[in-house]
């Protein structure tokens, strides 16, 4: 990670609110994240309304997808736990929908939204889409308030991430929560994603812990392609949200009453223009909210975070879709972002040989969340441009890892074999036993790239979690048995207990990363990076 990698915060006053985030956010228990959702091919949902909740206490009427209520849902990654009652009858965004390139899907539309509301539908962009049963609509077949069901058929073609959303009065529909997100995943992983030789960080290793980490991917790719394997993924669905079109549906609905449909006066005219969203949701939650377990009891119809967590090294893929009427320049803090394809499209060029085309994707600072688009891109970090030895590493340390050695593959990293279950695997070596700071506290010489600020001054001091190093007893390790311990000891870590990185990820629009123009909340999230004696739970 280099220095022009890493946006350092504008104010103090910043420094020390995002102290307090990565605080809070550390002294969970575990971390959850992944992209769950249900699996098909086939899909029954119904279109309800409900109140989803926000971090300032507001309860927002909404309308969103959920499965029928006689519809069984088959739910990956089988890893996590499902909420008891099963799938939502509402959630926004609606359910994430997981197929298998080449299936023929079906999605079976039933509208429960109130009469006045008036007819639904489902558009599913990129997919060459039958629909059948219900209404004629301006885009496609709708459901008509308590009709029967509309039914949509189509192939799953190339693998990705796509959005699906309402295509009845866009303007007021998707605001309101009918949208969601398609996954279709390759019908074969290429070999070299499952090859244990080829690989860097197996899932099926045992850490030195004696505790082994599950598998939470839906595949070990995300294209069909050599080059897109991936050891860990995340969903994010960036949307905005004004409350007030949100209150205007409400009054009208509740003035509606039970009327019957084509009747005078039997439907909505809500404004929604002008436009002044409040709200910037990631997977329907604002932060804090979106640090909260998935199918947390608390968000019933809410029930996917936004809350990542990765070992360094490895290759976490990122499933991106720009939701709603805004575009969102969403940062990943610690490294760009490698866009593999967008909208199921792998983005290709000239040949890295005969027979398998390279990949062509930017390199990422910002995602530029286009409303409708989807992307694909591969996130990792390293610790490769810090500078300094981010595992604390000091020859005259008693403390125990104080003496790991770092052995250097043809990259220049620590994977050679028998690497996998040290503390400091993927240690850039060039880096091993280098010096933090210009002016240490204690037995590392001087000379490394960095001063640290008085350990007594919160705002300057802990308001990076806590240590500048990488797992357990890093502190004590980097500064010997007779150094003063560097800033540390903070509610979240202790100087002999585990520590990890964290990377506030955000919108780069600032009034996005508040709730109701109040700091912070909004698009904001936290990536953890924690060295591999600390095992990542992503289940609940």
């Amino acid at each position: 990670m280099s220095a022009k990698k890493t946006k350092v915060a504008d104010s103090k006053t910043r420094l020390l609110l995002a102290a307090m985030l990565v605080v809070a956010f550390l002294v969970t228990t575990s971390a959850y994240g992944a992209a769950p959702g249900i699996t098909g091919p086939t899909f029954n949902l119904t279109a309800q309304a409900a109140n989803i909740t926000q971090p300032d206490g507001g309860m927002i009427y909404s309308w969103g997808y959920g499965c029928a209520s006689t519809y069984t849902a088959s739910f990956l990654p089988i890893t996590i736990t499902p909420p008891a009652g099963g799938c939502p009858t509402m959630q926004v965004p609606g359910p994430t929908l997981i197929v298998t390139e080449g299936q023929t899907v079906t999605v079976n539309l039933l509208n429960g939204l109130p009469t006045s509301a008036g007819n639904t539908s489902i558009l599913f962009p990129g997919f060459n889409v039958k629909a059948t049963g219900g209404v004629t609509g301006l885009l496609t077949q709708e459901a008509a308030p308590g009709g029967t069901a509309v039914t949509y058929t189509f192939t799953a073609g190339s693998p990705g991430t796509r959005a699906y959303y309402s295509g009845t009065q866009g303007d007021l529909q998707v605001e309101m929560g009918l949208y969601g997100a398609i996954i279709v995943l390759p019908a074969s992983v290429p070999t070299a994603c499952t090859t244990p030789a080829i690989r860097t960080n197996l899932f099926g290793v045992t850490s030195f812990t004696g505790t082994q980490e599950h598998d939470f991917r839906l595949a070990a790719a995300a294209y069909d392609h050599a080059k897109t394997c991936y050891d860990r993924e995340y969903l994010f669905q960036f949307a905005e949200m004004d409350p007030n079109i949100h209150t205007q549906a409400l009054a009208q609905v509740t003035a509606a009453g039970n009327c019957t449909a084509g009747a005078a006066g039997c439907g909505l005219n809500v404004a929604t223009e002008p436009y002044h969203p409040t709200y910037f949701l990631i997977n329907g939650r604002s932060m804090p909210d979106d640090m909260d377990p998935n199918y947390a009891a608390e968000y019933p119809h809410q029930p996917y975070n936004g809350n990542p967590h990765m070992h360094p090294g490895e290759q976490v893929l990122l499933r991106i879709i720009g939701q709603g009427r805004w575009q969102h320049p969403f940062h990943e803090h610690g490294n760009h972002v490698r866009i593999l394809g967008r909208d199921g499209s792998l983005i290709l060029s000239a040949s890295d040989s005969a027979t398998t085309p390279a990949l062509a994707g930017p390199l990422l600072f910002t995602t530029t969340t286009t409303p409708g688009l989807a992307m694909d891109g591969i996130f990792y970090w390293t610790g490769k441009g810090l500078n300094w030895d981010a595992y604390g590493h000091n020859p005259l340390s008693t403390a125990p890892g104080g003496e790991l050695t770092c052995s250097p593959d043809a990259n220049g990293y620590n994977t050679v074999v028998g690497a996998q279950t040290a503390i400091n695997y993927y240690e850039w070596c060039q880096d091993h036993n280098k010096p933090m700071q210009a002016a240490p506290f204690g037995d590392i010489a001087g000379g490394g790239p960095v001063t640290l600020p008085d350990p007594n001054i919160f705002t300057n001091g802990a308001w990076y979690g806590g240590s500048p190093y990488l797992g357990p007893n890093a502190t004590v390790r980097a500064t010997g048995p007779t150094g003063t311990t560097p800033p540390s000891g903070t509610i979240a870590n202790s100087p002999t207990g585990e520590a990890g990185f964290a990377f506030m990820w955000h919108s780069h629009n600032e009034r996005e990363i508040t709730t109701s123009n109040v700091f912070p909340g909004g698009m904001l999230m936290m990536m953890l990076v924690d060295s591999r004696e600390f095992v990542i739970d992503e289940s609940n």
